[in-house]
């Protein structure tokens, strides 16, 4: 079921304060298209609706909402304030995008970061499929967009490097959606959903998940403050990785973290801008799974074509994969 075109539709997207969120509300508002934006960081989903009303024609109404998807209370509040701010009784798109890294190990980790990493990167999901899908199906033509990650394909960063939390959150999204396809066929024929999976795309995740965590940016960091986030067996780890030198002090572990962010995001293969674009271009002719960048597409048919070998680096990706990977401080994941 393809979508003719966004103008004259109402779209929510969540997570729009930075990266794919914020590229989504933009190309949404140039095609002519309303959006109401969330992000848990008011200041920044606020800069979005301000770009995005720049950029749109005077008929499109671009809102911004201060939200934290995984409590329902405050996505209840979201849709009160959208339905009241935009005058309406429906919304046509839903692209549930927020998320956040973090959460690596499961045995050794922190268990309140685990299920903070968790909480917002399923339950958000969940609550506004639960709160939205009723508003798409009163829509004459809905979609629900989910975004998963190539860590709902293969729930890993690569030797060396659990990912437990947030691969866990992304096989539930992944799984939640195909779930959909034929319950949305019974019950609102007319409503569709897409499942979301990018590989690494260049936004701040790094520092949108420690913000999430409570933590400031790495350059505010205390000492005790970065200690907690890097403890000394994950700092041996970078060492051993080469990614930090042997004596290294606080400040060398803050500009790491600095480091590692701005690499993340201006070193990525795929821009936020050209994962949004693949994604509504997704949207539009139909589909109902969307592969972002060249690895996610490499992983996709690697755990495909050998699923017993997913988690035999050597024999999924050849001998290179022997090499231990780099510990990831920040707990960032190809994303958003």
């Amino acid at each position: 079921m393809a979508v003719d075109s966004f103008a004259g539709k109402l779209a929510v997207v969540t997570g729009g304060g930075s990266g794919i969120g914020r590229e989504l509300v933009r190309q949404l508002a140039v095609q002519g298209c309303s959006v109401a934006a969330c992000d848990l960081n008011a200041a920044t989903v606020a800069e979005t609706a301000a770009m995005a009303r720049a950029a749109a024609v005077p008929e499109v109404r671009v809102t911004s909402h201060a939200c934290d998807v995984a409590d329902e209370a405050e996505v209840l509040r979201f849709r009160d304030e959208l339905l009241d701010g935009h005058a309406s009784d429906h919304v046509d798109l839903v692209f549930s995008n927020a998320g956040i890294g973090g959460g690596s190990s499961f045995v050794s980790g922190d268990r309140d970061e685990w299920e903070r990493t968790f909480a917002i990167d399923w339950w958000g999901v969940y609550y506004c499929a639960r709160v939205f899908l009723p508003l798409l199906i009163a829509s004459s033509d809905g979609v629900l967009v989910n975004t998963s990650s190539v860590n709902g394909l293969w729930a890993s960063l690569g030797p060396g490097v659990p990912q437990t939390a947030y691969s866990t959150a992304k096989f539930a999204v992944r799984g939640f959606s195909e779930a959909l396809i034929e319950d949305l066929r019974v019950h609102a024929p007319h409503v569709r959903v897409a499942v979301v999976m990018p590989g690494h795309v260049g936004t701040d995740i790094i520092a949108n998940s420690l913000r999430a965590r409570g933590l400031p940016d790495p350059e505010h960091m205390s000492d005790a403050q970065l200690e907690e986030l890097i403890p000394r067996d994950m700092q041996d780890g970078l060492i051993r990785a080469g990614m930090l030198g042997e004596d290294a002090s606080a400040d060398d572990l803050r500009q790491m973290l600095v480091s590692a962010n701005a690499d993340f995001r201006d070193k990525a293969p795929v821009s936020a801008a050209e994962a949004a674009t693949t994604i509504l271009d997704g949207v539009r002719s139909g589909t109902w799974r969307i592969l972002i960048g060249e690895d996610a597409t490499m992983i996709d048919a690697a755990v495909r074509a050998k699923p017993e070998a997913a988690y035999d680096y050597a024999e999924l990706f050849g001998a290179a994969a022997e090499e231990p990977a780099a510990e990831q401080p920040a707990a960032g994941t190809p994303e958003r």
